[in-house]
C-alpha cells in the first residue's frame, strides 16, 4: 500500500474552521433577502446568452428572455443541489464514523443548500417562467436520477461534479452582482449565495485529495474521462433551448449558436480551469498530459496552459 501524501489532521483542522464559520451565523433567507424582482430586463445585454450573436431583438424580447434565463438557471440551481443533498446524505448513512469532523460540515453544508432552494423557490414564483424544455422531462428525471447513482456510488466523482456545482454559478454570480445594470433583488440573491458558496469549495477542494487516494479505478476513470463531458453538458443546458422559443427565436438553433459563441465559450473557460486546478493539484490529472475533454471543457492545451491566453 502506498504511504499517503494526504495530512489528514490539518485537513480535519480546516474542516473544522469551515464548521466553526458555519456556526457562527445562520442567515435565513426569508428574512436576508426580502423583496422582489423589478418589472422589465433584470439582467444587462453582456450577460445574456445571446450575447454576440448580433441578434434583432426588441426590449421586450430581451427583457423576457432575462427573466426567463434566470428562471432557467434557478431551476438548474435547485435541481443540482438536490443532487448533491443526495450525494451528501449518501455519504451520512455509510459513514463508519459519524463524529468524523467532515460530517459535520456535510450536515451544515445541506442545510445551508435547502435554504437556497427556498430562497431559488421564492424567485421562480416571482419570476412565473413560461419556457418549456423541448427535452422530456421523463429523459431529464432519468438523467438526474442516473447520475444520482453514479454520484452515490463514486465518492472522488462525486466531489468533482461538486466543485462543477460550485464553481460554474460562481461565475456568473460574480458579473451579475457586480454589474450596475443588475436588478437589484437578483444582486442580493446572487450576492448571498456566494458568501455560503464559498466554504462549499474550500470544503471540496480540501476533501478532494484525500479521497482520491482512495479511489477505485471506475472512480478514476469516471473523473478523467466523464466528468468533463457531464460538466460541459451542466454548463450549456443551465439555459435550456425552451428559453429562446419564448421570444420567437428557434429553440434548438440558437441555444446551439449561443453555446459556441466566443463569450460563452470564455464563461465556461474561466468557470471550469480552476476545477481542472485543483484536480490537478490533487494529482488526479497529470498536469503535463491532461486528458482531451478536459482541455476541451477548459480550453486549454495538454500541458494544462489556456490555449488563447490573451482571453483567459
Amino acid at each position: 500500500m502506498p504511504v499517503s501524501t494526504v495530512n489528514s489532521p490539518e485537513i480535519e483542522q480546516k474542516v473544522n474552521r469551515l464548521s466553526a464559520a458555519a456556526g457562527r451565523k445562520t442567515v435565513e433567507p426569508d428574512t436576508a433577502v426580502p423583496g422582489s424582482v423589478g418589472p422589465g430586463q433584470l439582467l444587462p445585454d453582456e450577460l445574456l446568452t445571446i450575447a454576440g450573436l448580433n441578434l434583432d431583438l426588441s426590449p421586450a424580447q430581451r427583457a423576457t428572455l432575462s427573466r426567463e434565463e434566470i428562471a432557467s438557471i434557478t431551476q438548474a440551481g435547485i435541481r443540482f443541489e438536490a443532487v448533491l443533498e443526495a450525494g451528501f446524505a449518501a455519504q451520512i448513512a455509510t459513514a463508519a464514523d459519524l463524529t468524523d469532523p467532515r460530517i459535520t460540515f456535510i450536515l451544515h453544508e445541506i442545510g445551508e443548500e435547502t435554504r437556497h432552494q427556498r430562497l431559488f423557490q421564492r424567485l421562480l414564483t416571482q419570476l412565473k417562467p413560461q419556457a418549456k424544455s423541448p427535452v422530456s422531462f421523463r429523459l431529464v428525471r432519468l438523467g438526474y436520477r442516473a447520475v444520482i447513482e453514479a454520484t452515490i456510488g463514486q465518492k472522488a466523482f462525486f466531489y468533482v461534479l461538486v466543485l462543477a456545482g460550485e464553481e460554474i454559478p460562481d461565475l456568473f454570480q460574480k458579473l451579475a452582482s457586480e454589474h450596475p445594470e443588475t436588478d437589484p433583488f437578483i444582486k442580493d440573491v446572487n450576492r448571498y449565495h456566494r458568501m455560503e458558496e464559498a466554504r462549499h469549495l474550500s470544503f471540496a477542494r480540501a476533501a478532494l485529495p484525500e479521497i482520491w487516494e482512495t479511489a477505485t479505478v471506475v472512480d478514476r476513470a469516471l473523473v478523467r474521462y466523464v466528468a468533463p463531458a457531464l460538466i460541459g453538458f451542466m454548463f450549456n443546458s443551465m439555459v435550456h433551448p425552451g428559453v429562446y422559443e419564448v421570444i420567437g427565436l428557434p429553440g434548438f438553433s440558437t441555444w446551439r449558436a449561443a453555446s459556441r459563441s466566443s463569450s460563452r465559450q470564455q464563461q465556461r473557460f474561466a468557470s471550469t480551469r480552476p476545477i481542472l486546478r485543483v484536480l490537478c493539484d490533487a494529482g488526479a490529472l497529470p498536469a503535463h498530459a491532461v486528458p482531451a475533454g478536459w482541455r476541451r471543457l477548459c480550453g486549454v492545451l495538454r500541458d494544462g496552459e489556456p490555449a488563447d491566453p490573451v482571453s483567459s
